[in-house]
């Protein structure tokens, strides 16, 4: 059960929170049409050791739907609101596919938040998509509401969202989101905290744009020494028999993540 559960005026809008566990703040970020619920066993696994803040981004989940353009970069003010909200100077900040490009545009408008930044599924750049996920971007519209009531998705939008017909809001601000062009890399290669990149192995970007994004911060470029002296702040996690669909509840990525944040 959440510890505490609340909205948080930011930015015009309402956002819901949980609040899970204790010790250093973790902001967790889900993907498109979900909630906090989207990491499943993750959540208490990465409450274990860490207060974790689960917000449901703009008009998903808990959170009520606004008449507002869905963009990253305003989303990302929202998250930066919550986390001053909250009474944190700093936290973790975790996001997963839209919540990973959420949580790297927090890191780039608000890098003194962010202590340390997970980014799961998520590229620098729109392009780096496999293209049958770009041509599924395309294909999204506001008609895809009624279809998508078949998902498991709805059933969870069903069964939390403070109105259920407010879903074809939802969807058709996320698809037109999903159409945007965006390449961030630039911005990225200057973040200034930590950053570990995790993609599953049959991800909707390629595990090769993974390992050029952790080498653009600076990683992988050689051997570490056996004393660990060649290490970088920043880290690499390619998951075994992971895919787009299955990486939030795979329980090797809150191994991974753990293991990223408690690091000194």
């Amino acid at each position: 059960m959440a510890a505490t559960a609340g909205l948080a005026a930011v930015n015009g809008i309402q956002l819901a929170y949980q609040v899970h566990g204790s010790g250093r703040p973790l902001v967790l970020l889900h993907g498109g049409f979900g909630s906090v619920e989207m990491f499943g066993p993750n959540l208490a696994a990465l409450a274990a050791g860490h207060q974790v803040i689960g917000v449901d981004l703009q008009s998903h989940g808990r959170t009520p739907a606004v008449e507002r353009p869905m963009r990253f970069e305003t989303m990302a003010d929202d998250i930066a609101a919550v986390i001053r909200h909250l009474g944190h100077a700093q936290a973790d900040v975790l996001g997963f596919s839209l919540g990973g490009g959420v949580a790297l545009r927090t890191a780039i408008q608000h890098p003194a938040l962010v202590r340390r930044l997970v980014l799961v599924s998520a590229p620098f750049r729109r392009s780096a998509w496999h293209a049958e996920h770009l041509a599924a971007f395309e294909q999204m519209g506001p008609e895809m509401a009624e279809p998508f009531k078949q998902t498991p998705l709805y059933a969870v939008y069903r069964e939390i969202a403070p109105r259920v017909e407010d879903w074809p809001v939802l969807v058709t601000q996320l698809t037109g989101l999903l159409k945007l062009d965006y390449d961030w890399t630039d911005e990225a290669r200057l973040l200034p905290m930590p950053v570990l990149i995790v993609a599953g192995d049959a991800d909707g970007i390629p595990p090769r744009y993974a390992a050029e994004c952790f080498e653009l911060l600076g990683g992988g470029q050689r051997d570490a020494v056996w004393d660990r002296s060649g290490m970088t702040r920043h880290g690499l996690a390619i998951l075994p028999r992971a895919t787009h669909y299955d990486i939030n509840v795979d329980p090797a990525l809150a191994t991974s993540v753990a293991t990223f944040l408690d690091e000194e």
